[in-house]
């Protein structure tokens, strides 16, 4: 089989999975040929995730580079067993890699935890709120290019729909609560939204007043989600030109450190639900 031209997020990430393992294990891509009977090129398509894996095939990796972490190997073959192409592939094509690997990110991870300070999270938008944003980019977005980012956007909250829901923890700050993205009565709409959706079982929303003042992190948007094993975790940051995705030790430590000083200066979820509703029914 010839390698894949445009592996996703999800396979490239195996494959660092098994450089970085390779590289603790002190072999060089020759080296490793020279113990899995392959050459220097297939190696290096393995690690960029253009090279398909089975299950037996990852074990073999794992017992040359001499891994003694059988619970990470273990979510390592978890994914490659993974069968079938999820929702958001039918959209391959008209949306950007990045965007398609986002939603894979949340539909396979064990938890979210979404920091945001200028916009309401995706995840919670109201399908308003949302057409109001991508009314308002630069370059202006044909039409159905508008809705067809509407429609991907409210697809991803299926990881919250889905039994069981993937437990999911917002920390908004409240400038996102107060910035009429939508107008004064679409922004109204969303709010009641999130105090809907506050109550629904496995999410967590609270919220970070103003009066808070500055936390470390505080210029900081980001969603953490969590891996089968902490190895695996990624941290995803919107940029103006798409989905960055952060594995490495020190950022996933970094990060792991804002959303616990975030989660610190945040309210807790009943007065931030009370706190939502006071900004809601201000005239």
């Amino acid at each position: 089989m010839p390698p894949r031209t445009a592996p996703t997020g999800r396979q490239q990430r195996l494959g660092a999975e098994l450089r970085k393992m390779r590289e603790q294990a002190g072999l060089s891509p020759l080296d490793a040929g020279r113990e899995l009977g392959a050459d220097r090129t297939r190696i290096s398509n393995t690690e960029a995730g253009r090279l398909g894996l089975s299950p037996e095939r990852i074990r073999t990796f794992a017992r040359i580079y001499s891994c003694p972490d059988n619970k990470y190997v273990d979510a390592l073959v978890a994914m490659v067993d993974e069968r079938g192409k999820g929702w958001w592939e039918e959209y391959r094509g008209a949306l950007s890699p990045s965007t398609l690997d986002l939603a894979e990110l949340e539909y396979h991870a064990s938890s979210l935890t979404v920091l945001q300070l200028a916009y309401i999270p995706g995840l919670l938008q109201t399908e308003e709120y949302a057409r109001s944003l991508f009314l308002n980019t630069v370059p202006p977005l044909a039409p159905v290019d508008v809705e067809r980012r509407v429609s991907f956007r409210m697809q991803r909250k299926c990881v919250m729909q889905r039994t069981p829901a993937t437990p999911c923890t917002f920390v908004i700050h409240e400038c996102a609560l107060r910035m009429l993205h939508a107008g004064v009565d679409g922004q109204r709409r969303q709010l009641d939204r999130l105090i809907d959706v506050s109550s629904h079982e496995g999410v967590t929303i609270r919220v970070i007043p103003f009066a808070a003042g500055s936390f470390p992190g505080a210029n900081t948007s980001a969603t953490f989600a969590e891996g089968a094993v902490p190895k695996l975790d990624t941290v995803q940051i919107d940029t103006a030109h798409g989905s960055l995705f952060l594995d490495a030790e020190a950022h996933l430590e970094n990060y792991r450190s804002i959303l616990k000083y975030a989660k610190k200066t945040a309210l807790a979820p009943k007065e931030s639900r009370e706190f939502i509703h006071s900004i809601a029914n201000q005239p």
